[in-house]
Formats: C-alpha cells, structure tokens, sequence
C-alpha cells in the first residue's frame, strides 16, 4: 500500500461538514493544504474553516464529481455515506481510504460477521429479519438482549434494550421498520475504545487506550490513560481486525470490559471518533492529525506520546446551559465549541478537555460541575 504524497497548497476533499470534519479541515490547514468541504447543511461546522464548501447531498453523484475533480484527495468524515458512490468515486479519485470498511461497517450485521470472520472476540449476536425472530433470539439469547438497526444507528438512536417479555413491543416496533441484530447483554464493568492511525506501507500508531462513559447512549466522557490492563489485549483484537479490513487513516475500535474482565469488541468506526478528541491537547499528535498525515502519503508518527493525563467532558446544549457563563473563570479548560446554529438538550455542541496529574481528582471535580443536569 503506497499512495500519493501531498504537497503544501494540495487539496483535501472531506465528505462531511460536521465536528469531525471541521477538525480534520483545522488539522489540514495548518499542514499548509487547502480543504474543500461537501455536506446538505450549509450552516454545518466545517463550513466556516472550509476554504470551499459544497451545499449538497451526500449522495448526490454530480457535486460528489465536483468534489473530487477540485481536489487532490477525497476523505470522509463519518461513516453513513452510500457505498455504491464510494466504490464509483474510487475508481475516478484518489481515495486512499477506499470503501471497503464503509461497505462492512455501516451494516451492523456485516460488521458482526467481519469481526467474526477475523476471529475477534465479540459478544453473541443473531440477525433479525422479521419478527418472528425475536423467538429465536430468546430462546438462544435469552434475557436481557439489546436490539439494534443494520444500518443508520448512532448516539443510541436506532437500538433498545429488551429485559424481559414486557418491554419487547419496542423491538418490535424497531424491527418493522427494518432489518436488525440483536446482541446479547454483557453486564459491563468498563468501556475503553483504541484509536489507531494507518499510513502508507501499513504503518500503525496507536493512541493510548481510552476510558469512556456513556449516559444516554451518548459519550459522556473520556478519561486517559483509561483505568485498565487491557491496552495490549485491544491492541491485540485491532491487529486482528486490520488483516480483515482495509484501513487508512484514523479509525477507532470500542470495547466493553464486563464484570469478570474480559474484553468484547463493540462497534468500529472507521474515522476519527468523540473519544479521541482529548488528543488535540493530551499528545503530541492528534487522531485529525495523523489521520490527514495518512489520507495525504506522510510518514507516521512511531509513537504517540501522551504529554499529560486528560479528561474529556463532551459539551451537550444542555450542558451549554449550565456551564456557559463557567467557562471564561476556568482557563485550565480546554473548551471546544464546535459552531452548530441551533442548541438542542442533548445534541453534541462541543467538548473540552482538562490536562491533570490527577485524574481522580479531576474527574470527581468535573462530575460536580456536570452533576446539575446529567445526574
């Protein structure tokens, strides 16, 4: 594997205008390229770093065509894009990422079947077509098992967690409306997720391995290093996973630890990902860079070096409520603010993060703060 190296004032096309890829775009800019940003929402984030921005669908073959004729390499910053138009950009444009982890790891039943196939260790799951199913899915499964949809599902949307006979008609509910997997219930002791970056000739760097906690579904925050022995052992599972997948640029693999301190490989994402973002302060390197190092041909990092504990808070509107008029008194918070027009309880508007030598401490520190509308 060997692609094109960028030159200063080269351009980057990003498919995608949200928070990830406003990063990627600020990553890319200070490495002297220009970016060229494609995404339906003109009032997105990337559209005010983006040096050019293209308002269409994401699907839409024409400005996608234009994208790719302005730029001299395509990137992607999140993962629900359509396949088949990836597959027919590929064949005009350099795309180094290809799409083959787009193609497996939008589909959760594909991606179930992948890490299956790479013999990674994963928590039992079935597919549901029908209804019908679920009773195959108790009887096998047994209570509790989440249901999740193949395909669209992010942030908890589109996945319910079904405890006993009574709360079924939810699954079913979501199973009417498409094809689904249903995963068995791990009672959970932690969730740690790698963040690794892949460069020409195969080159690997790993992130430290990352403690989250989710509330809602939806990541609270990231503590790193995370609180755990199982860094070489998710190393471990991500080796495995890349003999499977084709991989450039930064992706990132979830994992849950459950009571007995076993790990399970949850769900990939073949991008930059919410839990890394600690990363822009905490080391050397962040996932945007060595992502945008790997999309335009650099040499890689061998190491990344973490240069201080850190604590990611992600930033919700409703935590914009709380916190916003804290923010100016507090410069040891690393705030991000990601520029989205309108402010929702729980959407994502930003994150910051706090450099520690304590991380105990800081972590009781900021749960006070947060504690008025997340507990």
């Amino acid at each position: 594997m060997n692609f094109n190296k960028l030159k200063f004032g080269d351009t980057i096309g990003i498919i995608g205008g949200g928070q990830l890829g406003k990063m990627m775009a600020q990553s890319a800019q200070k490495m002297g390229f220009k970016v060229i940003c494609l995404d339906p929402n003109p009032d997105s984030p990337c559209k005010s770093v983006a040096h050019e921005f293209i308002t269409a669908a994401y699907d839409d073959e024409e400005a996608l065509h234009e994208l790719g004729e302005k730029s001299d390499v395509i990137t992607y910053e999140f993962e629900n894009i359509s396949a088949e138009q990836l597959i027919r950009l590929t064949q005009k444009f350099n795309i180094p990422q290809g799409y083959q982890a787009i193609q497996l790891l939008q589909d959760r039943l594909t991606e179930k079947q992948t890490l299956q196939q790479a013999e990674s260790k994963i928590v039992p799951f079935l597919p549901i077509k029908e209804e019908k199913d679920l009773n195959v899915v108790i009887n096998q499964l047994g209570y509790p098992f989440i249901v999740k949809t193949r395909f669209g599902g992010y942030d908890g949307k589109g996945q319910v967690l079904v405890k006993n006979e009574e709360s079924i008609q939810e699954a079913k509910d979501l199973i009417s409306q498409q094809e689904c997997v249903a995963e068995q219930f791990l009672d959970i002791a932690l969730e740690v997720s790698l963040t690794v970056t892949i460069g020409n000739q195969k080159q690997i760097t790993y992130f430290p391995l990352q403690e989250n906690e989710h509330r809602n579904q939806i990541l609270f925050k990231t503590i790193v290093p995370a609180r755990s022995d199982k860094e070489q052992e998710a190393r471990d599972e991500v080796n495995k996973i890349i003999n499977e997948v084709h991989f450039v640029g930064t992706f990132t693999v979830e994992f849950f630890i459950d009571k007995s301190n076993n790990l399970y490989v949850n769900e990939i994402a073949p991008r930059p990902h919410n839990s890394g973002h600690y990363s822009i302060e905490a080391c050397d390197y962040s996932q945007f860079d060595t992502h945008i190092l790997a999309v335009t041909g650099q040499n890689l990092p061998k190491e990344i070096e973490i240069l201080k504990p850190a604590v990611m808070m992600n930033l919700l509107g409703r935590d914009l409520d709380l916190l916003e008029d804290k923010f100016a008194n507090h410069p040891e918070w690393h705030v991000h603010i990601y520029g989205k027009p309108e402010r929702k309880p729980n959407r994502k508007m930003g994150h910051m993060t706090i450099l520690t030598n304590n991380v105990d401490e800081t972590e009781k520190a900021m749960l006070k703060q947060f504690e008025g509308e997340n507990s």
